[in-house]
C-alpha cells in the first residue's frame, strides 16, 4: 500500500495506544496463571496477536472481546501435546516463549516470518540446550523444540537482548529446581527488563536483583498468581511519535497532546521527554544503548535541529524488521536529509527544512511511522511505499494521523 502526505500541520488530543510491549508480557503471565485472567486492552497490534496466537497453540483458551476491548486468558492446560505456535515477526514473542516451551516439556515447531529467522537466539540457544533441550533449526528457518528444561544458573550475555533475559525471567516459576540468571556484560534495554519483573510482581512473583544475578524470591516455589483483571497501560515508543510531532511543529502549531501515557512507567522510550529537548537543543550526542526503538523518530527531529546529532550504540538495530540504520538513513536522504551512517549508529546535520520525496518503508513499522511525522517539515509531498507495515504495533496509525488533521491519499497496491 501507498501514501501520499502533503504538507500540512496537525493537532488535537490522541489517546495511546495499548503497549504492545506490556500486552505481550501480561499475556504471557495470564496463560501461566493458576485461574482466568482479564486483560484489558484497548488496542491490538500484530506483534500482541502473534503473542495471543501462539499461547493459544501451547494450550491456553484466549478470547479477544472487540466491543470490550478486554482479553479473557483460561490458563495453559498441562499436557495438551505438540504445538504448532506462528510467532510471526515478533521478535520479543518468540524469545519470551522458547524458554517457556522448554520449561513446560512441551514439543514444538515454531515458524516465524520476515528476518526474524536471522536474528540472534545465542547465548540463549545454548543455554536452553546445556540445561536438557533439544532445539533444531529447520532449512525454513522455524524451530523444532523437545525436552525438559532444567534449573540451576543460567548465564547469559547481557548486551545482545534484554528479551532473552525476559524469557528465562518467565520460565523459573515453572522449574522444579532453584534458579539464577547470571548475567555477563553491560545490559542492553534495561528498561524492558523492569518491565518483566513488574509484569511478574503483578503476577505475585517477585525477582531479586544482586549484582550480576537474578533470582526468584520464593525460590522454587514460585507460582503465578492472577490478579483478576488488568489494564495494559499506553505505549510511549508509539506515543513518542506524537510527542516529536508537536515539537516539530512548534508554536505555530495549535498543539498536539498524546493522552493516555504514564510518566512513571518502566518503558524506556518514555526518555523521549527529554531527549527532543537535547536535540531540539543542537548539536547532541544520543546514546541509544536503552532507547533503541526512538532512533527512527528522533532522527526525522534532529534532521531539522540545529548543529549536528550522533547517534550511538545502536547497532543492534541492524537486526531489527530492517536493517534500521540503513534504512533510517534511505528514509532522510530520500527526502534531502543530511545523514552519515556509522558503524554503531548515524551522524545527522540538522538543516531548516526537509525537501520530500519517496519513500520505502523497507517493511518496517518504524520507518514508515517516522517517515509520516517527517513529512510535517518536508516543503513537498511524501510518498511511502510500503505504508501497510504499520499493522505491526499501530494498526491505526493512518486513521489517527488523518484525524489530526493530515490529508492523505491511501492507494492499494
Amino acid at each position: 500500500m501507498n501514501v501520499t502526505l502533503s504538507p500540512s500541520r496537525l493537532s488535537g488530543s490522541i489517546q495511546a495506544i495499548a503497549s504492545k510491549s506490556v500486552a505481550q508480557r501480561l499475556l504471557l503471565c495470564a496463560a501461566l496463571s493458576d485461574r482466568p485472567t482479564e486483560i484489558v486492552c484497548e488496542s491490538l497490534s500484530g506483534d500482541i496477536e502473534a503473542t495471543a496466537r501462539s499461547l493459544k497453540q501451547l494450550g491456553s483458551d484466549i478470547h479477544y472481546d472487540r466491543r470490550g476491548g478486554v482479553f479473557h486468558v483460561n490458563p495453559i492446560i498441562p499436557g495438551s501435546g505438540p504445538c504448532m505456535p506462528d510467532v510471526g515477526e515478533s521478535g520479543a514473542t518468540l524469545r519470551f516463549l522458547l524458554p517457556v516451551i522448554c520449561a513446560l516439556g512441551s514439543k514444538a515447531h515454531i515458524t516465524m516470518h520476515g528476518r526474524l529467522p536471522e536474528r540472534p537466539l545465542s547465548p540463549l540457544w545454548e543455554e536452553l540446550e546445556h540445561h536438557g533441550c533439544r532445539l533444531v533449526r529447520r532449512p525454513d528457518g522455524s524451530i523444532d523444540t523437545e525436552g525438559q528444561l532444567r534449573g540451576g544458573d543460567f548465564r547469559i550475555d547481557a548486551n545482545v537482548s534484554s528479551q532473552f533475559i525476559s524469557g528465562l525471567l518467565f520460565a523459573l516459576p515453572l522449574l522444579e529446581e532453584e534458579s539464577r540468571i547470571r548475567l555477563s556484560g553491560p545490559v542492553e534495554s534495561e528498561g524492558y527488563i523492569l518491565l518483566t519483573i513488574r509484569a511478574l510482581e503483578r503476577f505475585g512473583i517477585a525477582v531479586i536483583r544482586d549484582g550480576d544475578c537474578l533470582r526468584l524470591a520464593q525460590g522454587n516455589t514460585a507460582a503465578y498468581l492472577s490478579p483478576g483483571r488488568i489494564r495494559v497501560e499506553g505505549d510511549w515508543s508509539c506515543g513518542a511519535l506524537w510527542e516529536v510531532a508537536d515539537m516539530l511543529q512548534g508554536s505555530a502549531a495549535d498543539g498536539l497532546i498524546c493522552t493516555g501515557l504514564d510518566e512513571a512507567s518502566a518503558q524506556g522510550d518514555r526518555a523521549v521527554q527529554w531527549l527532543k529537548k537535547e536535540i531540539a537543543g543542537g548539536n547532541a550526542v544520543i546514546d541509544a544503548h536503552n532507547v533503541p526503538d526512538l532512533v527512527p523518530v528522533l532522527s526525522v527531529l534532529a534532521a531539522v535541529s540545529p548543529g549536528t546529532t550522533v547517534f550511538t550504540h545502536a547497532n543492534r538495530l541492524r537486526l531489527k524488521e530492517s536493517d534500521r540504520i540503513r534504512s533510517v538513513t534511505g528514509m532522510l536522504r530520500a527526502l534531502g536529509g543530511s545523514v552519515e551512517e556509522t558503524a554503531d549508529g548515524l551522524v545527522v546535520r540538522g538543516q531548516e527544512t526537509l525537501r520530500g520525496g519517496y519513500v520505502d518503508s523497507c517493511g518496517d513499522h518504524r520507518i514508515a511511522m517516522s517517515a509520516a511525522i517527517a513529512s510535517l517539515v518536508c516543503r513537498d509531498k511524501v510518498v511511502l511505499t510500503g505504508a501497510e507495515a504499520v499493522e505491526k504495533s499501530y494498526p491505526s496509525f493512518w486513521r489517527d494521523f488523518e484525524k489530526l488533521g493530515e490529508q492523505i491519499r491511501l492507494e492499494t497496491t
